[in-house]
């Protein structure tokens, strides 16, 4: 399954919000450096879908705002 997220990185606080089936906007509080904002969106989504977070992983967006993740099932 594919998903396709936005993110906002340094936001007061963590959201999740489902604009479609397979769209969300993401914000997560931690700064978009070391890929710290990436690995918290993975949690976020694996959290959000009931999976491990290692079915998660980035295909396309890797320092972009605009991603497309993986969930394998």
């Amino acid at each position: 399954m594919y998903i396709k997220v936005h993110v906002i990185p340094k936001s007061k606080k963590e959201a999740l919000e489902k604009k479609r089936e397979d769209s969300f906007i993401v914000r997560v509080r931690e700064p978009a450096e070391r890929n710290l904002a990436n690995e918290r969106v993975c949690e976020l989504i694996a959290r959000e879908f009931k999976v491990q977070r290692s079915k998660v992983r980035i295909i396309n967006g890797h320092v972009s705002p605009s991603k497309l993740l993986s969930i394998a099932e």
